[in-house]
């Protein structure tokens, strides 16, 4: 097995020099006197990262504080959550910023005194060290020099109305057409004149494609515009592989996705034009016209409409980042597949897989027909039985009957019994197709050789892959802790003890015996669980017939089993929840050995199907009661009509508790 594995490294390395020259470049540019860039962005552009740029003109001269704020809080959350890392991008005191603090967009959406900035006005800003929200233009030149690929905004600007007479045109039309940046938006402003926009842009070289199921090009607030994009793509995947086309071919143009405004939260065309006409009328009365009119004429629109324009511009700039951040993962994988010369064929289309590394076992279970064992030399009845277990296959054999066909890597030898395990596992054998840093999870157990492990973790570290390890038992629980190896890891999911054996390694305290009453067991586990958290997403402390309790970082009032979760703000508080076991008779009881992997198999089954946390885990509860009532260690029975969505919303469970850690 690890030699396999170890086939792969040296086919990664070159992808992994190849991200480090180029991020170093970016690096030291950013470094200059104009520029400064927020960290975490820096680490995650040099390890090939997605991230996605957001303007502040929108903070600073788009909505009232303290509603900016709140709204600048809230798409970098949505960036966060569909797995991209946000970088808000302003001007303080006469540097460009590329990522913001918290501290930083509040200084930006309460002051009063800030500046409009698009590219005529970076050079006076910068040299009077001034301060500013950047528009698209501004925005787009900052991501560029950061290397950043994606941005999104809520819309972009445009030719005005009349401006065939005013030669009023925005520079993000310009900026489109000379800095290779995907724009993703709801089109232009509806207040703008959308035909001649799309005629402009058509000039300036950029590529234009709506999103989604329609071609009709988006008119920020409506749906419709009367007006067809030059193009099309349906998903994430195609803007992904047409913003990919445009940079491989090095054009200095950009790219425009321009996605509709929610159904629910779209206004009706006709009663928008009317406003527009209204709010244009007065602006010609005062005079007003430039970078001003934009800012009176959304305000403007807002009061005339009750304040449904602001809700449906919120709506959007929520969708824009929603789909925006899903192309930007969409776009580094595609990156990163290209780097490695193993771009995906057009026809194949199945999902990368979740893998499996760990043990395959053949196990003989003897059990007496009568409770009593009779001495003496009798002969005492019962029944022997070959089963076959291993916490790895285990686990393999749980996710490929919850649909998810894993890869599962495990050294089978050459003897009577290979044959048949081979034939009893048919339903998860598979050919090595996925490359293992493509795939969504990656799972270990404690079986496997500690360099196996520290290998995955490494590769983890370069490649950002979620990595559960199942410590197995005991004595191999703190394989990975030995070193720093586990501070890349994603999940654990051990037992009382195996967390105790775990602490031990790391020298950290420990209680002097293990508790037995449920809430003395629940305070211990969340002291030992609680040292882990600082790097590890969540710690699933399996509880035997008392469930299981979740540790990890609060985010809305339930833990996430994100990834990205625990590398949320340190604001987000640490808590675990415990969920009751689904209550089971000593009579049912036929096998305990698969319980806990047929729980674990449920919860990742349920994460990668991005259900939410109480769904996953009890799912994973599901599994486990099916397994303890079976003689094989997984139950056959279970599969995606027994384990699923609808069988967790149609049951009445026990009401899980929260405790709290901090």
């Amino acid at each position: 097995m690890h030699k396999m594995i170890t086939k792969i490294t040296c086919r990664l390395g070159r992808c992994v020099s190849t991200v480090a020259c180029r991020t170093t470049q970016v690096r030291r540019f950013l470094h200059g006197a104009y520029f400064r860039i927020q960290p975490s962005i820096q680490e995650a552009l040099m390890d090939g990262r997605p991230v996605v740029a957001l303007e502040s003109t929108i903070i600073t001269h788009g909505m009232a504080y303290p509603q900016n704020l709140s709204m600048a809080r809230e798409v970098e959350k949505i960036v966060t959550t569909n797995g991209a890392v946000p970088a808000t991008i302003g001007i303080l005191r006469g540097q460009i910023h590329v990522g913001l603090t918290d501290e930083e967009l509040q200084f930006l959406a309460s002051s009063k005194n800030v500046v409009k900035v698009s590219r005529r006005d970076l050079p006076y800003v910068l040299s009077q060290g001034l301060s500013g929200g950047t528009t698209v233009s501004g925005t787009m030149i900052a991501a560029h020099k950061a290397g950043i690929c994606v941005f999104v905004t809520g819309g972009i600007g445009g030719v005005h109305r009349g401006g065939e007479n005013t030669l009023d045109v925005s520079a993000d039309l310009t900026e489109l057409g000379r800095t290779p940046v995907a724009v993703v938006s709801a089109g232009v402003k509806s207040i703008l004149d959308i035909g001649r926009t799309l005629e402009y842009l058509e000039t300036q070289g950029v590529c234009v494609a709506a999103f989604g199921e329609s071609r009709e090009f988006p008119a920020f607030f409506s749906r419709q515009s009367g007006f067809k994009a030059p193009y099309h793509v349906q998903d994430e995947e195609e803007a992904a592989k047409l913003i990919a086309s445009a940079l491989g071919l090095g054009l200095s143009s950009g790219v425009l996705i321009a996605v509709p405004c929610p159904q629910e939260r779209a206004a009706s065309g006709q009663v928008i034009e009317e406003v527009i006409q209204q709010a244009l009328s007065e602006a010609r009365s005062k005079g007003i016209r430039g970078k001003e009119l934009t800012p009176f004429m959304l305000q403007k629109i807002n009061v005339l409409t009750d304040g449904k324009s602001l809700e449906s511009n919120l709506a959007l700039i929520k969708n824009n980042a929603r789909v925006g951040s899903c192309i930007a993962v969409a776009l580094s994988k595609l990156q990163k597949a290209t780097r490695k010369g193993n771009l995906p064929r057009q026809e194949d289309t199945t999902p990368p897989q979740p893998v499996v590394i760990g043990g395959i076992n053949v196990d003989f279970i003897a059990k007496a027909q009568n409770s009593v064992i009779l001495g003496g030399g009798q002969t005492n009845a019962g029944r022997v039985r070959r089963t076959f277990g291993g916490v790895g296959r285990n686990l393999a054999d749980c996710l490929s009957r919850l649909g998810l066909n894993p890869l599962f890597l495990s050294a089978v030898g050459k003897d009577e019994h290979s044959e048949s395990i081979l034939h009893y596992c048919h339903h998860m054998v598979s050919q090595f197709k996925e490359k293992l840093c493509q795939a969504p999870l990656v799972c270990i157990d404690g079986n496997v050789p500690l360099s196996t492990i520290q290998y995955i973790c490494q590769l983890a570290r370069e490649h950002q892959l979620a990595v559960c390890y199942e410590p197995t038992d005991e004595n191999k629980a703190s394989k990975p802790f030995l070193s720093d190896s586990w501070k890349a890891l994603t999940y654990i999911s051990p037992n009382l003890q195996e967390l105790r054996a775990i602490n031990r390694t790391l020298g950290n305290s420990l209680p002097a015996e293990l508790p037995s009453r449920l809430e003395d067991v629940i305070k211990t586990a969340m002291a030992l669980a609680r040292p882990l958290l600082a790097h590890l997403c969540c710690v699933v402390v399996t509880l035997g017939a008392h469930g299981v309790l979740l540790c990890g970082k609060s985010l809305g009032g339930s833990i996430s089993l994100r990834p990205a979760a625990h590398k949320q703000p340190a604001a987000a508080s640490l808590c675990a929840t415990h969920y009751p076991a689904i209550h089971t008779s000593r009579e049912e009881i036929v096998n305990v050995s698969g319980a806990g992997d047929s729980l674990m198999a449920g919860i990742l089954a349920g994460m990668l199907a991005n259900h939410d946390t109480d769904t996953c885990v009890r799912m994973g509860l599901l599994a486990a009661s099916l397994s303890l009532r079976s003689y094989e260690p997984i139950s056959p029975e279970i599969s995606t009509a027994t384990v699923s969505w609808e069988h967790v919303q149609g049951k009445t469970w026990p009401e899980a508790k929260v405790w709290k850690m901090d």
